[in-house]
């Protein structure tokens, strides 16, 4: 593949490693903030970590460690205040449905994603692929699902949620692309978006979900400790989340998220000793085999493009990405699209669970 091709795989391996130690490590972080010091505001914690994200670059800005490079005003609007809405979309559907039926949520996210690319991109997914993520959203559903319990509103929300945070993360992939800016830039343009969507409404979506009032919280130095942690971490996970979805593609993105929810439940098994079963184990082992084979054949069938590159396959390329790319813009600009974590998917925890 030559020294192009080697030093892109080195930089994925970077970005999607950086992005599953951070993003274990800050559910290890917020769960000791939320599961023993009861900080259950995760609204509110999500928009001080993008806060702090937007500051954190903006340092980094000034020291000249990249280059601002602006580009359509509304577009980055849209997308940051997407990212904020669809964050907000999952904690109420967090806060509205059964833990099963959000986990059912999540593992919907990559057919919806794969069914979005399909239809106005006009990507091609091969059989290898779809067989790969069917064995992981197979065992990660037999990991993680537990009771399913149906309601009309949570319904509605899961579907809102899903819907936002499948193109908020297509959106990621196609600005990148369509404006040649790197992670960095679009997380620093959006970030004060996203921010500012969250700290707005976080206070009231929390005290609607949690019963609290998170201003009146008492605030001991160990609260602010992890509270402290938890926002530089959150900086390492913020951006490699743009990093990774702007070198792979969303559905990458979507996969190494549920190898990150397994990675969680071993942790909690081994070192917090949390109740676990052999489903919980037999599922873990197949959604690893299901990772496996889609990194596989990912990495199969990229060896095989510079082979079969044809100009028949460029201007398919030119043809498929241009109207996708204006639709999903006027989306953005119209309040449309955003992460995951989360979403940008920007992860969101409880005291129970955690999404990373």
């Amino acid at each position: 593949m030559g020294v192009g091709g080697e030093k892109f795989q080195l930089g994925t391996v970077g970005a999607l490693s950086l992005s599953v130690v951070s993003s274990v490590s800050i559910v290890i972080c917020n769960k000791a903030l939320m599961s023993s010091l009861g900080f259950i505001f995760a609204t509110t914690l999500t928009s001080w970590h993008l806060l702090v994200t937007f500051c954190s670059l903006h340092v980094a800005l000034c020291m000249k460690l990249f280059e601002h490079k602006p580009f359509d005003a509304r577009t980055v609007m849209g997308f940051g205040v997407l990212n904020g809405i669809s964050i907000g979309l999952l904690n109420l559907s967090l806060g509205f449905n059964s833990v099963g039926f959000y986990q059912m949520t999540k593992l919907a996210i990559i057919p919806c994603t794969v069914i979005l690319e399909t239809l106005f991109f006009r990507k091609k997914f091969s059989r290898y692929i779809q067989l790969s993520l069917s064995v992981l959203l197979f065992g990660v559903g037999v990991a993680t699902v537990t009771d399913l319990q149906l309601n009309a509103m949570g319904s509605i929300l899961s579907l809102l949620a899903i819907v936002t945070t499948c193109i908020a993360q297509i959106m990621t992939n196609t600005i990148q692309k369509k404006f040649k800016v790197s992670s960095t830039q679009l997380l620093y343009q959006s970030c004060p978006y996203q921010a500012l969507t969250l700290f707005v409404t976080g206070p009231f979506l929390d005290g609607f979900l949690t019963n609290k009032n998170v201003f009146a919280f008492e605030y001991t130095p160990q609260v602010l400790f992890f509270i402290v942690l938890s926002c530089l971490i959150s900086v390492s996970v913020n951006f490699s989340t743009f990093l990774v979805i702007g070198k792979t593609s969303p559905v990458t993105y979507q996969v190494l998220g549920h190898l990150k929810t397994c990675l969680v439940l071993a942790f909690g098994y081994v070192l917090l000793h949390d109740p676990f079963s052999w489903r919980n184990i037999l599922g873990i082992l197949i959604a690893v085999i299901g990772m496996g084979l889609y990194s596989y054949f990912c990495t199969r069938e990229t060896q095989q493009k510079p082979t079969d590159a044809s100009p028949q396959v460029t201007q398919v390329k030119e043809g498929e990405s241009d109207p996708l790319i204006s639709d999903s813009l006027n989306s953005a600009e119209n309040g449309g699209a955003a992460a995951d974590d989360e979403p940008l998917k920007v992860p969101m925890w409880s005291s129970k669970y955690s999404r990373a």
